[in-house]
């Protein structure tokens, strides 16, 4: 049984029609006033910056997005014999569990855009009950449990990464006989930084990213083709 693991960034998701953030065309260019609405000390602090990010959640791809090639080759691999596959994933989409790969082998880092949390109470529901209450007039919709400040179950600039969930993808990467960093700048640390350990545990690195990373001399392989073709060919090889 070879132990593929996979990490996976904004770029595997574009094909889906969820733009990137860090690369050419990415959000954070085009408006860099908008990593303000995922900040947490802004977002918790100004009530105009939550009305904007939940007018920019509403409007937002992510809730009608579908997987795409990738993320379907991914959970194509995980179901063939032969290969356990663990994706590990910055991305807060759910897409890969919604291309069939089992959510428990996906471990998001940065949490999910699919539900919201109370910052006072811990109380969680969906994403998709708390937009439709921003739909029905409510711009900056409060905790129905106890008036708290809601915001997306997501892990916001300033806040730390879940331990447990990145002491999981440590140890995956530790273990990995392969290890794929796919669409990821690989600049977000940690994150960026399980690249390096698996390497150093002795996996195959490949990186598939559109533009140069800090750990591709580090790598057996980099494929700078678009992923959406190139991924499905790679795991092919595999």
């Amino acid at each position: 049984m070879t132990l593929v693991a996979i990490l996976s960034g904004a770029g595997v998701s574009t094909d889906s029609g969820i733009s990137d953030y860090r690369g050419p065309n990415g959000l954070w260019r085009r408006d860099p006033e908008a990593e303000k609405l995922v900040t947490y000390a802004y977002y918790m602090a100004d009530p105009d910056i939550r009305r904007r990010a939940w007018l920019m959640r509403r409007d937002a791809a992510a809730p009608k997005a579908r997987p795409n090639a990738a993320h379907r080759a991914i959970a194509e691999l995980e179901r063939t014999p032969g290969f356990a596959v663990r994706v590990i994933t910055q991305n807060v989409d759910g897409l890969h569990q919604l291309a069939g790969m089992p959510a428990r082998k996906v471990l998001e880092l940065h949490g999910t855009a699919r539900a919201v949390v109370c910052t006072g109470c811990d109380a969680r529901s969906s994403m998709d009950e708390a937009l439709a209450r921003v739909e029905a007039g409510e711009d900056d919709p409060p905790c129905e449990a106890c008036g708290g400040i809601l915001k997306p179950a997501t892990v916001m600039f300033g806040e730390r990464l879940d331990p447990v969930v990145l002491g999981e993808a440590t140890g995956i990467a530790k273990a990995a006989e392969v290890f794929l960093a796919v669409g990821s700048t690989l600049q977000v640390q940690p994150a960026a930084s399980l690249a390096g350990v698996a390497a150093d545990h002795g996996a195959r690195l490949v990186i598939v990213n559109a533009e140069p990373t800090p750990y591709d001399a580090l790598a057996d392989e980099v494929v700078r083709e678009p992923i959406g073709t190139a991924l499905p060919e790679l795991l092919k090889r595999l």
